[in-house]
């Protein structure tokens, strides 16, 4: 199976820019999610907290927008990232990203 694409919108919580060695730049921010959503006819309360990764020159434009508080949608695919520390955590990299605000 090879299908792997997730589009969230939420609220930026934190952000970070950075070139890697390679000089290629990097956005990185928590995005935070908040809705209510029916599962089994019940309505549900849904939250979650993901990083997303934004790299490449073509999210320069909207890189200086990714602010705290700014809300956004973004479409792209995961991945498992493994910390310095040894835990797993999945992590979103976006392929687009809309700002909300």
């Amino acid at each position: 199976m090879t299908t792997n694409n997730l589009v969230l919108a939420g609220t930026i919580t934190r952000s970070r820019q950075f070139d890697s060695p390679a000089g290629i730049a990097h956005t990185v921010v928590m995005l935070e999610h908040k809705s209510q959503r029916y599962e089994a006819g019940m309505l549900r309360n849904v939250y979650c907290q993901i990083q997303v990764v934004l790299s490449g020159e073509h999210f320069n434009s909207v890189a200086k927008d990714l602010k705290a508080g700014v809300e956004i949608q973004v479409e792209g695919f995961i991945n498992l990232q493994q910390s310095r520390n040894g835990q797993n955590r999945l992590v979103l990299h976006a392929e687009n990203v809309e700002l909300k605000t």
